[in-house]
């Protein structure tokens, strides 16, 4: 499983689950991104552990085309990817190993599917915390609604 979280408003942009780790799993995962948020990303910075798939050569290049940058974490802690560690335990606790688990797994699309809906249930329904107990969509919403009100312009006759 990979997931690709926006950290500022917590809504997962893109995903990925297979059967594998490698890089091919997060370069689709960012597709995903791109497609929910721009093809270009300039000044993205991708924040990651110290996995293979996140320090090959595909993986930068990949990164680069698009105008992003990775950060890279010290080998043996999660500082600088405590959100998607985050994220990641709330998966399993959730999904993987929660309530909704079937048991048990059939199949990696038995998995996908499963994730796709509890993907759409973090972005639109669950709270978090650190957006004063809102849905990451919520958040966002709210928060384009206070920049357009920002940038208004009043017309003068």
């Amino acid at each position: 499983m990979c997931f690709i979280v926006d950290a500022f408003s917590r809504t997962i942009v893109g995903w990925r689950v297979a059967s594998h780790m490698r890089t091919t799993m997060v370069l689709d995962a960012i597709e995903m991104a791109r497609w929910s948020r721009g093809t270009e990303l300039d000044g993205l910075r991708c924040h990651s552990d110290a996995g293979s798939q996140f320090t090959s050569v595909r993986y930068g290049e990949r990164l680069a085309e698009i105008g992003a940058v990775p950060s890279i974490g010290s080998v043996g802690d999660s500082y600088d990817n405590a959100l998607a560690e985050t994220v990641n335990g709330y998966y399993k606790a959730e999904l993987i190993r929660g309530p909704a688990r079937q048991q048990p797994w059939k199949t990696v699309a038995d998995v996908e599917l499963a994730t796709l809906g509890w993907v759409h249930w973090h972005n639109t329904a669950r709270l978090h915390g650190y957006l004063d107990d809102r849905p990451p969509a919520e958040f966002e919403q709210a928060f384009d609604a206070a920049q357009r009100d920002d940038h208004e312009t009043v017309e003068i006759p």
